[in-house]
């Protein structure tokens, strides 16, 4: 289909004498006032637009500046058709969105040439913008997959976790939603929560290197076995730091035992030295463990659950994150949120 042209021009031998020009090459309308080039748009929305910038009512400035406005033809080119050579007229045509200007009267190979170089350059430039749009679209299809398969894979990695522990099925997950949960009442962005989940998914990978009958003792652990249950941060760490294309997820599982007066493990961390992903997930965990049926023990009731979070406040918890968490509790007057 040829290109469609919209010419506006309230003179009649002028309007003629471009279509006769200009009509064997493309689809040319013609209107003779400003007013009916903007119902116009209302049906078609053109490839150019030749527009006389001296009409009654409504000149060629105040047309295009409506023009403008109206959606589809933001970009679509203007010519100015001007009989004069008034400097001011074209600043000013410039400035309100034209492309080009025109003498008249027009000389017909001025007008082809003229006509063909601004419909190629829009073509041109309309096309680029679609193929910028479409590979940003396939770009973000292949980011949308490579998510999914990212969520898929912690979901399995955290699953075959937490399959070590008869007693804390979920224990993953649910550590995971309250530390997204608190990352997003701290105002974190959404890609920065969904960060926080998956890392929150994977803080206890480091137990696949743990025994079994360690992990499932129904008693107190010793001395001994809790040496070796101090290991699983590290574990964990030098198992995800392998992982280089996603270089925060092992933040959680190094360091989400570390307390912020620097009492806890590995490393033994103290307040803004510790990541802050890790400060979010170690108060997060420490609901879990405590609210959660543990091999050693029944869930503790919420009032108990509330006390410990607040006694740990600034020693063993950041007071920002347990201050979060606090709420979240109060919030749960039935005690649900432990379900997830």
């Amino acid at each position: 289909m040829s290109n469609m042209i919209l010419v506006v021009d309230d003179d009649v031998t002028m309007v003629r004498a471009i279509y006769s020009i200009l009509k064997n090459e493309y689809e040319v309308y013609m209107v003779n006032s400003g007013k009916n080039a903007l119902d116009f748009l209302n049906i078609h929305i053109p490839d150019l637009v030749l527009l006389d910038i001296k009409m009654p009512v409504m000149d060629g400035f105040e047309t295009l500046s409506k023009m403008r406005e109206h959606p589809g033809m933001e970009e679509v080119p203007v010519i100015f058709l001007t009989g004069s050579d008034d400097v001011d007229s074209e600043e000013r045509g410039l400035e309100v969105g034209a492309s080009d200007f025109i003498r008249k009267p027009v000389l017909p190979k001025i007008l082809r040439l003229r006509v063909r170089h601004m419909i190629e350059l829009y073509t041109l430039r309309n096309d680029l913008k679609n193929e910028v749009e479409r590979q940003t679209s396939k770009i973000k299809e292949q980011q949308n997959k490579l998510k999914q398969m990212t969520f898929q894979i912690t979901e399995a990695l955290a699953g075959a976790i937490d399959a070590k522990d008869t007693y804390t099925s979920g224990h993953s997950k649910r550590v995971a939603t309250y530390a997204r949960e608190i990352a997003m009442r701290y105002c974190y962005s959404v890609e920065m929560q969904e960060n926080v989940f998956i890392t929150g998914m994977l803080h206890d990978v480091g137990k696949i290197g743990i025994p079994n009958a360690i992990i499932n003792k129904p008693g107190r652990l010793t001395d001994e076995e809790f040496k070796v249950i101090k290991t699983h941060p590290a574990i964990g760490a030098e198992i995800l730091e392998k992982i280089t294309a996603i270089p925060f997820i092992a933040i959680g599982a190094h360091w989400h035992h570390e307390r912020y007066d620097g009492r806890g493990y590995p490393d033994g961390l103290a307040g803004d030295a510790i990541p802050e992903i890790a400060r979010i997930i170690g108060v997060a965990d420490a609901y879990d463990a405590m609210s959660s049926k543990r091999s050693y023990r029944d869930p503790l009731p919420q009032d108990v659950v509330r006390a410990e979070i607040e006694k740990g406040r600034g020693s063993q918890f950041d007071p920002r994150f347990a201050d979060i968490m606090l709420a979240m509790i109060d919030g749960d007057t039935g005690y649900q949120m432990r379900e997830l």
